[in-house]
């Protein structure tokens, strides 16, 4: 069986890019949402994609963004794919993917089984599907709050892309997680950091090592 592949998510200097790259990170995530302390502006990123080596896939997670915005980002930084993480609607992800011509995957938060049809109908339009706890209505952040959840819910699903386990992941719990749902792909953010957005290199190396093992 091929080693699971893992994406950092949120990160913000060249260091922990490093970090990830050499450890074996299949993907880099950049987050682009004010209200994330791991936010960073079209022009940080701009920068940061240049330390990432050849192979491994440049992320960039927007919320509800405006194409005036994905515009300037596309021609800002150079990606390999594109997260949608807000509310964005099957018609949008379709017009995302026609207008950039990259490779789109598409965050569906999961609360109970009544959502996992969601998952079925944005694998028509997507490239990989991101599955992760649906926020509290009270939370600002679409995202990242490393809340754990009842992963038996996605457990040995088979979906007709390629998709991808978020939420509550640490070093401590990834390859529980793995092993209970199959997950091939997993995503991490707040597991690997020692204060909110800021990474800590132990616990990327101790990540990604748990989750190859």
């Amino acid at each position: 069986m091929p080693d699971v592949r893992v994406k950092i998510c949120g990160l913000r200097d060249a260091a922990s890019i490093q970090v990830a790259c050499d450890a074996g990170a299949a993907y880099l995530g950049f987050v682009f949402f004010p209200k994330s302390p791991r936010n960073v502006t079209i022009d940080e990123a701009a920068a940061l994609a240049l330390e990432v080596p050849l192979g491994v896939a440049k992320v960039a997670l927007v919320v509800d963004a405006s194409d005036e915005f994905l515009d300037e980002l596309m021609a800002k930084v150079p990606l390999d794919m594109l997260q949608l993480h807000g509310k964005e609607s099957p018609e949008r992800v379709t017009e995302v993917r026609e207008r950039y011509g990259l490779p789109v995957m598409k965050a569906i938060g999961i609360s109970s089984p009544d959502d996992l049809f969601q998952i079925d109908l944005y694998a028509q339009v997507a490239d990989q599907i991101l599955v992760e706890p649906k926020q509290p209505k009270d939370s600002d952040r679409p995202g990242g709050n490393g809340a754990a959840w009842d992963w038996k819910m996605v457990r040995r699903k088979y979906w007709t892309r390629p998709w991808m386990l978020a939420g509550g992941l640490n070093a401590d719990n990834v390859a529980q997680a793995i092993d209970m749902t199959g997950a091939r792909q997993v995503d991490v953010s707040s597991g690997v950091e020692s204060a909110p957005g800021v990474k800590d290199a132990e616990k990327i190396r101790a990540f990604i090592a748990a989750a190859q093992a």
